[in-house]
């Protein structure tokens, strides 16, 4: 089994989500439809970077960094060209 880290934007304010779950297609679905009480008023949330961990430990550990302001840089310039498209 492997566990997803992801980080979601909200289409609605462009703030960010990250967390972690074993099953990404359901836990988006979960988000979208107002399940998730941290993201129901900030819908709609679209999947904009994931990454797969082969066990729950290291899931959570990941997660946890990618809260961080160390781990915030990291997805920034990840993702320079999503947040900068014209560079």
């Amino acid at each position: 089994m492997f566990y997803y880290v992801y980080v979601l934007r909200s289409e609605k304010d462009n703030l960010m989500y990250t967390g972690y779950t074993s099953d990404l297609k359901q836990r988006l679905n979960m988000h979208n439809n107002g399940k998730v009480p941290s993201t129901k008023l900030r819908r709609p949330l679209k999947l904009i970077y994931f990454e797969g961990c082969i066990n729950q430990q290291d899931a959570t550990r990941r997660e946890k960094y990618l809260k961080s302001g160390n781990g915030k840089i990291y997805i920034g310039n990840r993702l320079s060209n999503f947040f900068n498209p014209t560079g």
